[in-house]
């Protein structure tokens, strides 16, 4: 009966625990709002500020599958490269460690009870008193996240003081450190967090069930563990993630042999030089740190190779025309949004090439289909349905619906120049000067919605200068509206073109304002990235 009460203590603990883990992170997530995604998008223009801010981020969210969520969604929206990708992830591992400081720092030097239970009963009526107040809500569940987190660990570290009372340590050194990294990683893939794996080899440690050496094994074993999980994560998952996820197993994985290659110096540098002897949990936290940075500094150079080996094993398989949304998950608001409007962007550029292909059919362009425009406007879509599944406050909301009618608009722009190719055709053929005059006027109209929609997609001027030829642009097209409506005035005048040839003109300079009026709206709305667009529907 007493090894069966220890081990629920000890269950009950771990769940505790992780409960708490779990509460802390969403708790920090939902207080910190888009802080934390602006600052991965932000400052990793380098391979170093990419590290630093992989640190940083995962040392205060205490997640680094959170943090690498966000570089994969940011990665898949052509936001980051895979290179900033990795060294991100890379920046997460030494990040995890902060957890370790914190439950070797505190687990093990206070008394417990006095500090997580004013913690979880102040944060519990906090969430109570405080509830309209959503800020005060989830700082009141971060106060009972901390608490809970140090409950569990007090659970842990009773049961197994108990069963350390009947177990020598020494025999478990037949078994070798290959056994204990292997139990730490099997651990870590269970239970899906490493800082659960390292506060019960930290209990172990202080309790005295195994030696450091074998705590330093399973520490390592920990390391691979999160790996496996993201793994595991990615099957069957956008390319993106998979070339993500095996650089990092290959990252992990070359760390931990290179680590057990080194455990003894590096176990002599720590209890020796750094005289961590008299503290174990300590120093495995030290430990833990050393050989993460160490990982870091020998892969830095080779972070390019890296990214270049992943392309290469996991290469993309997409559709012909799709770039950004089919590597993206629309979890991370932001990362979704931005590919999201890349996408509409590269679907304007397409539109125009195809309409451009109508009128000018000889010019030496990439083919479109009308049937991949189609296909490629309902992968749109679909993405956009993903999107909206994404709990995202209002203006996000009301950015996403104009970004959407943005890509409507390209869509019926386009359907409308298609069903007039026929027509476009027979005008093109005519010799007559009023028609040559009528299809001319068309035709330049059509030309500069192209070359702006062009400078939009190349970016070959600032996003003020685009803006600028927008406005000139809608400028344009309203007035060869007038000027064409002019014409067909002195034509029906001049009685030399029956009334019907003037009504199909009428009609076909109708619909060309019509699309070019819908394209305007759509890169006015590609142009702004914050904020809602009064975008119109024709």
């Amino acid at each position: 009966m007493a090894t069966e009460f220890e081990l629920w203590l000890f269950l009950a603990g771990l769940g505790i625990f992780l409960f708490g883990m779990h509460m802390m992170e969403e708790s920090i997530r939902l207080l910190s709002g888009g802080a934390f995604r602006s600052l991965i998008r932000k400052y990793t223009d380098t391979r170093i500020k990419a590290i630093f801010t992989g640190t940083i981020s995962t040392s205060i969210l205490q997640s680094s599958s959170a943090v690498s969520l966000m570089v994969l969604a940011f990665g898949g929206a052509g936001i980051m490269p895979l290179t900033q990708a990795i060294a991100v992830m890379m920046g997460a591992k030494i990040g995890t460690t902060a957890t370790a400081w914190i439950v070797a720092v505190f687990g093990f030097k206070f008394s417990i009870d006095a500090f997580s239970l004013p913690l979880i009963g102040i944060g519990g009526l906090g969430m109570i008193v405080l509830a309209k107040s959503p800020r005060y809500v989830n700082i009141s569940k971060f106060l009972v996240a901390f608490g809970f987190l140090f409950m569990g660990l007090d659970y842990m570290k009773g049961s197994v003081d108990q069963f350390s009372e009947r177990i020598d340590p020494a025999q478990f050194e037949g078994y070798g450190i290959l056994l204990f990294m292997l139990v730490g990683l099997v651990m870590t893939a269970i239970m899906q967090s490493s800082s659960a794996t390292i506060a019960i080899v930290l209990t172990m440690l202080y309790s005295g069930v195994i030696q450091f050496e074998s705590g330093a094994a399973m520490v390592i074993g920990a390391n691979v563990g999160t790996t496996i999980t993201v793994l595991l994560g990615s099957i069957g998952d956008m390319a993106s993630k998979k070339q993500a996820a095996f650089s990092q197993l290959i990252f992990t994985t070359s760390t931990a042999i290179i680590t057990l290659i080194l455990l003894s110096p590096l176990t002599w540098l720590v209890l020796k030089l750094f005289s961590f002897e008299s503290n174990l949990v300590l120093g495995l936290a030290l430990f833990h740190s050393i050989f993460n940075v160490l990982g870091v500094i020998i892969f830095y150079p080779f972070i390019k190779k890296l990214a270049a080996v992943a392309e290469k094993v996991i290469p993309e398989k997409h559709n012909e025309l799709s770039k950004y949304i089919h590597k993206t998950d629309p979890i991370v608001t932001e990362a979704g949004m931005e590919a999201f409007r890349k996408e509409i962007r590269r679907q304007l550029h397409f539109s125009q090439m195809f309409i451009d292909q109508l009128l000018f059919p000889g010019k030496k362009v990439k083919s479109i289909s009308y049937n991949d425009l189609e296909l490629y406007h309902a992968d749109i879509f679909e993405y956009y349905t993903k999107m909206v599944s994404v709990q995202m406050d209002v203006q996000e909301s009301e950015k996403l619906d104009s970004l959407l009618r943005a890509s409507r608009n390209i869509m019926n722009a386009t359907r409308n120049m298609y069903d007039l190719r026929d027509e476009l055709s027979i005008l093109k053929r005519e010799i007559d000067p009023m028609l040559m005059r009528a299809y001319d006027l068309i035709s330049k109209r059509l030309k500069a919605v192209y070359d702006t929609g062009s400078n939009l997609y190349e970016k070959t001027d600032s996003k003020e200068r685009i803006a600028v030829s927008v406005d000139e642009l809608l400028q344009g097209i309203e007035r060869g509206d007038k000027e064409f409506i002019q014409m067909c005035s002195e034509i029906i005048s001049s009685g030399k073109i029956k009334k019907v040839e003037v009504t199909f003109l009428l009609m076909l300079n109708r619909v060309v304002t019509q699309s070019g009026r819908m394209f305007i709206f759509a890169m006015k709305a590609l142009l702004v990235k914050n904020g809602n667009i009064g975008a119109k529907n024709e």
